[in-house]
């Protein structure tokens, strides 16, 4: 009996409802769900954090920048 067959996952898959039941598995389904969801909206919510404070120090300081671009520095090169 291997991994591939058809019976083997028909046996796990009744143990597991016995053992978990149908609500269960029904409430983790939707909790994973919920999950994915809120970890997608905190890494849109980072990366929005994160180019609000690159603008906001763009705003305060723009010749410090300006003078750290690697063009600017090739361009005064002997």
């Amino acid at each position: 009996m291997g991994f591939d067959s058809i019976w083997h996952w028909l046996i796990v898959l009744v143990i597991v409802l016995l053992i978990f039941g149908t609500g269960k598995l029904r409430n983790a389904g939707s909790d994973i769900g919920a999950a994915i969801r809120n970890f997608k909206k905190g890494m849109h919510e980072g990366d929005e954090d994160a180019k609000a404070k690159t603008v906001e120090q763009l705003k305060a300081d723009p010749p410090a920048a300006a003078a750290k671009s690697p063009s600017e520095s090739r361009d005064r090169a002997p």
